[in-house]
């Protein structure tokens, strides 16, 4: 015969696998200190302003 299985026990790990995951992306988004989160912002502001810098055709979209 087979196995038994308590559903309120793989209902139960499943939500909490479910939190930890949810949980996990919190804390990168969230958990980062002040002066990280101003580094990685200028970090992107710099890439974005290099990738602005070497466009062909200006934001508006007329030729430079």
């Amino acid at each position: 015969m087979g196995e038994l299985i308590n559903l309120r026990k793989i209902r139960k790990q499943r939500s909490k696998a479910e939190a930890e995951t949810h949980a996990g992306a919190h804390r990168l988004a969230f958990g980062a200190r002040k002066d990280e989160r101003r580094r990685r912002q200028m970090e992107q502001a710099a890439a974005e302003r290099a990738l602005n810098a070497h466009r062909l055709v200006g934001p508006r979209g007329d030729d430079d």
